[in-house]
């Protein structure tokens, strides 16, 4: 994957800073992420989850609003309004980027964002929020003991997640005048509610609010365990893998389908990634992806070449044991089938006409169930009759041959 930095410009001329992470190989969708209130783009959550999506191919931006972290203009003039008018301004800048945001994710205040925006977004599909409160003026009790003098001066500082802000009438009025009521009703995209049950910030009941206001499609994932902030990764990664799944169905992010013409038991693999080494290869109604590890150029998003050959194995191994044990009626509970190759494919090429053409695959075979030492000893025996190692270990003929292209 990448990071790299990307700025724009907002509503009122402001330049607001963004990291897009890019996925290593092909952009499947895109989607824009808004951080929580005060925090920024690069807190925690935001960094882990982004990047969780990225190697999943999702390409994401995310970016700190008006006056936060390392974006120009005054926060505490913006309210939650200008939230909204960065979002816009970001599905803008993505769009001429060639990456409009099918997906739009935010956290804390920042889902309330995304549900107010989600309809000025045209390519918007699909909202996700996390943590996000039912009423955006919900953080008005971060500063709950300003709210007199600010009515009565206009303005007054207060202090935010450790950083000093001057928060203005206009800021605190903008909090309370929006509602995300119609914005629910309207919203015409599939919604994703999570919460976690413990949430010490936003309370639980804000989701079961925001679920009974919003029209389907709608789902709700409970972040069991979780704190506000998903300090925890194994959280935020959750957090970034359910909604990517969840995604899948209604954004533009189909498995690549192979040609009408791929005749029956024919294997295809098409690259998919002329920079790297990504290969998409399709089984009949089965796809899978093939890669190298980043240390041999590769991106690896999927197994390389020898790992598949050695699933091969392992996967023939395993069934032809099941099938030996089920005809003898042998109480195997359950294989397992380790298998390990001591060369690199890529390696290999690298040396092709050098190296001695031996291969050693290890397989660790463990049997469980009500065995005695003889059925274990015939069924590791059996492992040997498997048709892949038969395979590996005869003499096999392979014809190579080109085929013109037409187009």
């Amino acid at each position: 994957m990448t990071s790299e930095a990307f700025s724009f410009t907002g509503k009122d001329g402001q330049t607001l800073m963004g990291r897009l992470e890019r996925p290593a190989g092909p952009v499947r969708a895109a989607a824009l992420f808004a951080h929580c209130f005060t925090c920024g783009k690069d807190i925690f959550a935001a960094r882990r989850i982004s990047r969780r999506m990225a190697a999943m191919g999702i390409a994401v931006l995310r970016f700190d609003f008006t006056g936060l972290g390392h974006s120009d203009g005054e926060f505490g003039n913006s309210g939650f309004s200008g939230n909204v008018d960065d979002l816009l301004a970001a599905a803008a800048a993505m769009a001429e980027a060639g990456l409009a945001p099918g997906l739009l994710i935010g956290h804390s205040l920042g889902g309330a964002a995304v549900i107010a925006a989600a309809g000025q977004i045209a390519s918007s599909k699909a909202v996700a929020t996390i943590g996000a409160p039912a009423d955006p003026a919900h953080v008005t009790h971060h500063f709950a003991h300003a709210e007199d003098s600010i009515e009565a001066k206009g303005e007054a500082p207060v202090t935010l997640g450790g950083r000093d802000f001057t928060i203005s009438r206009a800021f605190l009025r903008d909090l309370r005048n929006n509602t995300l009521t119609e914005h629910l009703r309207h919203l015409q995209r599939a919604l994703l509610i999570l919460h976690a049950p413990r949430d010490a910030v936003v309370g639980i009941d804000n989701a079961s609010a925001l679920f009974t206001a919003a029209r389907h499609p709608k789902s709700f994932v409970t972040l069991d365990g979780a704190d506000h902030l998903l300090t925890n990764p194994a959280d935020a990664d959750y957090a970034a893998n359910t909604i990517a799944t969840w995604a899948e169905r209604y954004l533009d992010m189909a498995v690549p389908k192979p040609d009408a013409d791929i005749p029956e038991g024919i294997t295809r693999v098409v690259e998919a990634d002329p920079n790297g080494f990504l290969q998409d290869v399709h089984l009949g109604p089965h796809h899978l992806k093939a890669d190298e590890p980043v240390s041999y150029g590769g991106t690896d998003l999927g197994p390389s070449p020898y790992q598949y050959l050695s699933a091969g194995l392992g996967a023939c191994t395993s069934m032809t044991i099941r099938m030996y044990a089920r005809r003898k009626g042998w109480a195997l509970a359950g294989v397992t089938v380790d298998v390990s190759h001591d060369k690199r494919h890529a390696t290999d090429c690298e040396n092709c006409e050098k190296l001695p053409k031996i291969d050693t695959f290890t397989r660790n075979i463990t049997l469980i169930g009500d065995l005695d030492a003889d059925q274990r000893a015939k069924l590791i025996a059996i492992a040997d009759k498997c048709p892949v190692h038969r395979t590996l270990e005869a003499e096999a003929a392979i014809v190579t041959q080109e085929v013109s292209h037409n187009g």
